[in-house]
């Protein structure tokens, strides 16, 4: 096996090195190929497990014709995507997850303009994580170790919490936060709808629906409780009637949740019970479950069930729930689809949810 220095893979790869100016095309293999020699890795040369160009059909193509292929591939690790220097690899993630599927759904996607790669992950039931390495630091040994992973040990890069790990924890989150507020005097009727509308706008802001993750935004803004109870009635308003928030442009959202604005009074708990639960990835949430153990949170006569756990692939409709509100006036449901069709009712239900529709909706206090 051919060996490269990392020093020397820098210099020839770098800017103003002699293969920085190689178009995505001619660059792609030359620096795969490098790369495996720096890392002491196999290179490709097996089509059925390790290859380059990996014929495929695109997820949504309209016939059985191979209409693409994937630059670097290997079975049960990863697919490469590449994209010359300056190039967008926000375009080649989105191109390389259209492959996801016809690669066998290999658990890391990884895309690279050769001054950096970035490794996101693709296990089945766990948040996507992303994790980027530069040119320049491929002669620490310990970024070697983590690069040369990608072909010996792919389960080092797997999330160590589960999608059903999140969604719990913000279960909890808002269950704790329901019963401060219900001991503090607040009406459960109140607490209910408040705790829903905070819901609703954290999955509105996963689908980009609220600018600026303007919520996490604001509650992470360090001040007194009355302040941001202020802050919350005045946002939680604006979404009710469009207009701006601040400098934000905040569109109208209807289905009723908004009909009834009246933020509870808040203590230090609340404010840190805020923060904790917009620092969760809410595109990892499961809104049926998390509709399901969200309500038994709120109800004090169902708390003992709030840890049950539900089978794998089974989401059971929240209860009591009613039909979907009205989507949103203005504001399309539109987010990003998942080509792969991992996680596509997830992401349905999020952008249902974010339209005034969806399991929460059908909670208490979430008033069509």
């Amino acid at each position: 096996m051919r060996r490269m220095n990392a020093q020397d893979f820098i210099r020839k790869w770098g800017p103003g090195g002699p293969a920085h100016g190689l178009n995505e095309r001619a660059g792609a293999q030359a620096h795969f190929i490098d790369l495996c020699r720096v890392l002491g890795v196999p290179e490709p040369g097996d089509a059925q497990n390790y290859c380059f160009e990996r014929g495929l059909v695109q997820t949504g193509s309209a016939s059985q014709r191979s209409d693409g292929f994937a630059d670097v591939w290997r079975r049960g690790c990863f697919g490469w995507e590449y994209k010359a220097p300056g190039k967008s690899l926000e375009g080649a993630l989105r191109q390389l997850m259209m492959y996801a599927l016809p690669l066998e759904n290999p658990p890391l996607l990884v895309v690279s303009d050769r001054l950096r790669i970035e490794v996101h992950t693709h296990f089945t039931g766990t948040p996507s994580e992303a994790h980027s390495f530069a040119l320049e630091d491929i002669t620490r040994p310990e970024v070697q170790q983590r690069l040369r992973w990608l072909w010996t040990d792919p389960e080092q890069y797997k999330p160590r919490k589960s999608n059903r790990d999140i969604t719990e924890e913000a279960a909890r989150t808002f269950a704790g936060m329901a019963e401060r507020l219900r001991a503090g005097g607040t009406a459960p009727a109140v607490a209910s709808h408040f705790l829903t509308q905070c819901v609703f706008c954290l999955f509105a802001e996963d689908v980009g629906l609220l600018p600026g993750r303007l919520f996490e935004r604001m509650v992470n803004v360090p001040t007194a409780p009355e302040r941001l109870r202020s802050q919350l009635q005045a946002l939680l308003a604006t979404m009710r009637d469009g207009g701006l928030f601040g400098v934000d442009d905040v569109p109208w959202f209807n289905g009723g949740l908004f009909q009834q604005v009246a933020v509870p009074l808040l203590a230090a708990a609340d404010l840190a019970a805020l923060k904790a639960a917009s620092a969760l990835d809410w595109s990892a949430i499961d809104p049926s479950i998390l509709g399901t153990l969200f309500e038994r949170g709120l109800d004090p006569s169902k708390r003992s069930q709030l840890g049950a756990l539900h089978r794998p692939g089974h989401h059971p409709p929240p209860g009591g729930a009613r039909g979907a509100a009205p989507a949103a006036g203005r504001v399309g449901g539109a987010a990003a689809a998942d080509p792969t069709g991992a996680g596509q009712e997830q992401k349905t239900q999020r952008q249902g949810l974010a339209g005034g529709a969806g399991p929460l909706c059908g909670l208490p206090g979430a008033a069509a």
